[in-house]
């Protein structure tokens, strides 16, 4: 059985959000071994006491536990595949759980390539943005095995409040990409909306206080609409992570036989902004698009 007494994590990713999820794991007492890319970006989680891993291979190799969450597929089958990857280099009896959004093909793949090497392999994103990663109060969505799961559950309590399994490998990847479709149309409708009572001549913040807590209300109404009103475009969530995880989520719908127009218009949208330069920008400067580029596009 796993106890935080007999654990060791690996962190691979430290970026917007993986930095505060580390940072939890570490504040709730377990031993954390972090790696990235770029070691400067780890460097508030060493000074916390976490130790450095010079590859993702050191870092499978130290410790039973080793979650990652970077930017594209391509990452993560670099990180995990390959004789320096993960898989080929954990302990056996090892669990990873990938909480980067990926493909759900990607996940089946590496839930069997785990499974020949004795070692547990969870797929489990997550949503909540840098405000959910900070507070340990992510919607975190798992597949894999049922057993691995729940040996894992106290680990992923220090990361979030809502934590579902949701079936077989793969399963918590098709799940982000139900919550990614529902936020892109949504992300459009907010836009409109503040813009809309910008217009009309109205107080958006005080348009806010009625809509927010009614039938219209979401996390994007509630936490990002405040950011657009004051100019703040810095990333919670990156444009250009958000482009991939809506490209991934066309590609299973088209597979499915499904028609997403919502979907289409805002991964559109979001391609133009990405076109201008807003690549690094937060999901909130859709924005920018009616108030700055509307006229040009």
């Amino acid at each position: 059985m796993l106890s935080q007494e007999n654990s060791t994590i690996g962190f691979i990713g430290t970026g917007v959000m993986g930095k505060s999820m580390a940072k939890n794991l570490l504040n709730s007492g377990y031993p954390v071994i972090v790696y990235n890319r770029t070691k400067h970006k780890a460097d508030e989680l060493l000074a916390l006491g976490a130790e450095w891993g010079s590859t993702p291979k050191e870092v499978a190799q130290k410790a039973n536990i080793i979650i990652t969450i970077v930017g594209y597929p391509a990452d993560v089958e670099e990180v995990y595949l390959g004789e320096n990857g993960i898989i080929a280099n954990a302990k056996p009896n090892s669990y990873t759980i990938d909480m980067t959004t990926s493909t759900p093909s990607l996940a089946k793949k590496l839930y069997e390539e785990g499974k020949k090497q004795q070692i547990h392999v969870l797929d489990a994103p997550v949503s909540g943005g840098d405000v959910g990663a900070k507070e340990a109060k992510l919607s975190i969505m798992v597949g894999g095995d049922t057993d691995a799961f729940t040996e894992l559950k106290p680990v992923f309590e220090m990361l979030g409040t809502n934590i579902v399994y949701q079936g077989a490998a793969g399963a918590g990847q098709h799940t982000k990409m139900c919550n990614q479709i529902a936020i892109a149309s949504n992300m459009i409708g907010v836009c409109e909306a503040i813009v809309y009572a910008e217009k009309a001549g109205l107080n958006p913040d005080t348009v806010l206080k009625s809509i927010s807590t009614g039938a219209a209300g979401s996390f994007s109404l509630s936490n990002l609409a405040p950011r657009m009103i004051k100019g703040d475009f810095a990333p919670g969530f990156y444009i250009k992570h958000f482009i991939k995880d809506m490209k991934i989520a066309l590609e299973e719908a088209k597979a499915m036989e499904m028609e997403t127009p919502g979907l289409q218009l805002a991964e559109s949208l979001y391609s133009r902004l990405s076109a201008l330069g807003e690549d690094e920008s937060g999901t909130q400067a859709l924005y920018k698009y009616y108030q700055q580029y509307s006229n040009t596009l």
